[in-house]
């Protein structure tokens, strides 16, 4: 049960920040990122997706770690899952115009919320790539364990990308972040789902 919770937090979250981004007023899937959701009136949208599915996912972290299979893939993706949580609790500063009447670009200086939010998107960011890796070994599959190695590879070359999208205020930002997000979140409610058969 907790690994079909892990995956369909993963896909909700997807569908949600989609949506919502959709229909946003002002609000640019290519150019701004996920996390801006949290931000302006509906804000509470993304703010409540970063938290319920962060919690979700951490479940089915928990239930990895219970039922034996990895006990290093269960603590990875509870970091991940409790970074999602964080991405909640603490919002990232008004930034790239939006919401409207924000800076046009990324400021130089932070509040101290958008700091520790900064801190937890770099737990998302680096965890969810580790996971690829250690499911890469871990998993008795040879389709999963080459899918796996694949998938974190291609993690490590979007993080890449997506820093360098951060730092130069990329007009297609938040396209670089969902290359990331997108296919990352698909294949770990997949690998939920698989490792839910293996127990």
């Amino acid at each position: 049960m907790t690994y079909w919770i892990g995956a369909v937090s993963a896909v909700t979250f997807i569908v949600v920040f989609l949506l919502d981004g959709w229909t946003r007023r002002a609000y640019s899937s290519i150019r701004h990122p996920v996390s801006a959701l949290a931000l302006g009136q509906r804000g509470w949208v993304q703010t409540a997706n970063f938290i319920i599915c962060g919690i979700g996912i951490a479940v089915g972290a928990a239930g990895i770690l219970v039922s034996g299979v990895s006990f290093l893939l269960g603590a990875i993706l509870g970091i991940f899952g409790l970074s999602l949580v964080l991405s909640g609790i603490f919002r990232m500063d008004p930034m790239l115009s939006y919401p409207e009447g924000a800076p046009a670009g990324i400021p130089q200086e932070h509040s101290r919320h958008h700091a520790l939010h900064d801190s937890a998107g770099a737990g998302v960011f680096l965890s969810l790539p580790a996971a690829a890796v250690v499911a890469a070994f871990m998993h008795p599959d040879l389709v999963w364990q080459v899918l796996s190695a694949v998938m974190a590879v291609y993690l490590i070359v979007c993080f890449i990308l997506f820093d360098k999208a951060w730092t130069g205020a990329s007009a297609r930002l938040g396209l670089v972040q969902r290359a990331f997000i997108i296919p990352g979140w698909i294949w770990l409610g997949a690998l939920f789902l698989a490792l839910a058969q293996l127990t």
